[in-house]
């Protein structure tokens, strides 16, 4: 195997990649493969031999090179006597130097060494993360008194759920509706005035919930919630432009740790500062407004979130999306372009036929007949990126994935609160809400730890894809533990309502092995970023994700909820059928977490 000697000493990963090789006599120097590791696809390098002219592709994609002079005089050694052909690099050499490199690009120590992390940059894109799951989940605790106390229900009891579950669901709902064109915003005017507006309207939206006293607007505060929540999507695309292959996993890594931090937040503020009046009187009961709106308290404290992150984000957050201007190519091009050509792309876009098809070919061939120096041209686009763009299977299994991940951690989050509650006849545990509270709480806090310290090392031993499947596997295992909990809490259970040994166990177990799909949601992450058709489609692609995950999301508590009432009541028949129809909800979320894996493997194995 010819050697084409060392790789540019850092390589920022997009879907074309192509090299700056600094030496001589080449002409041409172009990798048409999206990743230095293609999984399964030969990498590719075009090689034509010239005589003393010096060409450097720019212009056509993001990929950079650090190469040193000393490198620079190696790889014109290796490539200086004639050789007109392809060279394939298998997949047994490249396979070799990623594993030398514990999953990375390659051997040579030098792009081994990870990037250090942009840390004011990721955390202020971390803190805006974690301003959505405690807006979302702080009215969990007080939003069904809260239906109660407007009368909206006549008094039945049972129609308090009804109510609550329109508040719940239109947040995700109206955050699916807005998701993509936030981010096609962002791909024409920034990531940083979308964030901005964001979290200043979600803030703002949080203290109209507080101040509602009609439903409609509890509906219309919760929609806005949604509405300015919708720019998740541009929060992943800047976590995917300020990293680069050797820093991602450990980057997005912390968006899991975010959710979880503000997801164990939220509750603790609704529930914690709730009808202040009634819980302190001595400092509160003699205020007129907070006895008007005891849940204004709880909402203005979680404001608070977005509203420090919107001042974070203002003093130090920097705009990432690149640059559309006319940019110009080295001066050291000595080729008699005509400008037309000189402003065509590099690299023609295709729409490739499946995930591993070849991203890029070579548009315009150069030649080196009358080779002159000129002033050097430049590169740009003259096609604006259409939402089409994004339409094609390179981005769709990689969405098609994050959705059925999505509804079944959704699914999941409905179902834990809901059959722990349960009383041990219907297929609970009956376990009061604050030991509920509690467990989630605890868990949320060690996960967090979980992600940060092992996600990383995982990633590195079982690969990005293997990772997902086993959070998964992991997540249809611990929605299949809800019956086999049920049968140890009667089989250990004294009658007065505690549980043994076993089933603490089992809850331990179950949301041990809940972890891993936190994990499956960072390898996500990387693999829609890494998925985007060129660099400024990146927040159309993220807000794709984000619109298929939102409207899942807002489907699967009803729809989990409503299986397990049928569920109830089948089993309450009795016999065989009655049997059978009790586990339908367990069934159910056994098979779509077997089939979701399965369609795990569409995607490629590493990124």
């Amino acid at each position: 195997m010819f050697d084409i000697g060392p790789a540019p000493s850092r390589i920022r990963r997009q879907r074309k990649l192509v090299w700056e090789f600094p030496f001589s006599n080449i002409e041409q120097a172009l990798v048409t493969t999206p990743f230095w590791s293609t999984g399964g696809r030969p990498c590719v390098v075009y090689r034509k031999f010239a005589t003393d002219d010096y060409w450097r592709a720019c212009g056509a994609c993001s990929a950079t090179s650090n190469s040193k002079s000393s490198q620079s005089q190696n790889m014109a050694a290796d490539l200086r006597e004639p050789y007109d052909e392809r060279l394939v690099i298998n997949d047994e050499e490249d396979d070799t130097r990623r594993s030398a490199c514990g999953g990375s690009d390659t051997s040579d120590d030098s792009i081994c060494t990870p990037t250090p992390l942009p840390k004011l940059q990721l955390f202020i894109v971390i803190f805006i993360q974690i301003s959505e799951p405690v807006t979302a989940t702080v009215i969990y605790p007080f939003v069904n008194d809260l239906i109660r106390s407007l009368g909206v229900t006549g008094g039945d009891e049972k129609r308090t759920g009804y109510y609550v579950g329109i508040v719940e669901s239109v947040f995700y709902a109206t955050e699916a509706l807005t998701v993509m064109h936030w981010g096609r915003a962002s791909d024409s005017i920034g990531r940083r005035p979308i964030l901005l507006g964001g979290v200043a309207g979600l803030a703002l939206a949080m203290v109209g919930f507080g101040l509602s006293r009609q439903y409609w607007m509890l509906i219309f505060s919760r929609c806005m919630q949604g509405v300015f929540n919708g720019n998740i999507g541009v929060m992943k695309s800047v976590m995917g432009e300020i990293t680069d292959s050797t820093n991602a996993a450990q980057a997005f890594s912390f968006l899991p740790i975010a959710w979880s931090i503000g997801s164990t937040v939220g509750p603790f503020i609704g529930g914690a500062f709730a009808d202040p009046a009634e819980r302190w009187p001595g400092v509160f009961g003699k205020m007129q407004f907070f006895q008007t709106y005891p849940y204004f308290l709880p909402c203005f404290v979680a404001a608070l979130v977005p509203i420090c992150a919107f001042f974070f984000a203002f003093l130090g957050l920097k705009e990432t999306l690149p640059p559309t201007e006319t940019t110009p190519c080295s001066p050291n091009l000595k080729t008699d372009f005509d400008r037309e050509s000189c402003r065509a792309p590099l690299i023609q876009h295709a729409s490739p036929s499946s995930a591993d098809t070849n991203y890029g070919t070579l548009r315009h061939p150069i030649s080196n007949q009358n080779a002159t120096l000129s002033p050097p041209p430049s590169f740009t686009s003259t096609s604006k990126p259409s939402f089409r763009d994004v339409l094609i299977p390179q981005v769709l299994i990689p969405v098609s994935n994050f959705a059925f991940l999505a509804f079944l951690d959704q699914s999941f989050l409905v179902l834990v609160p809901l059959i722990y509650s349960t009383p041990l006849g219907h297929g609970g545990l009956d376990l009061p809400p604050s030991t509920i509270g509690s467990i989630l709480g605890g868990w949320g806090v060690l996960n967090g730890f979980v992600q940060v310290f092992l996600f990383p090392r995982l990633r590195k031993w079982v690969g990005h894809r293997n990772l997902y499947v086993l959070g998964i596997v992991a997540l249809g295992i611990g929605l299949g533990m809800f019956p086999l909990l049920n049968w140890l809490a009667k089989l250990e259970g004294d009658g007065e309502g505690s549980l043994g040994v076993l089933v603490w166990c089992g809850i331990a177990v179950q949301l041990g092995v809940y972890m891993l799909t936190y994990m499956s949601y960072a390898c996500m992450f990387m693999y829609i970023s890494a998925s985007a058709p060129s660099r400024f489609l990146l927040g159309t692609t993220n807000g794709l994700a984000q619109l298929t995950a939102s409207s899942v999301r807002a489907a699967a508590p009803t729809t989990a909820s409503s299986l397990f009432s049928l569920s109830l009541e089948l089993r309450a028949l009795g016999g065989l059928a009655g049997f059978l129809g009790g586990y339908l909800v367990y069934s159910v979320f056994v098979f779509i977490p077997a089939v979701a894996a399965l369609w795990g493997f569409t995607l490629p194995r590493d990124i």
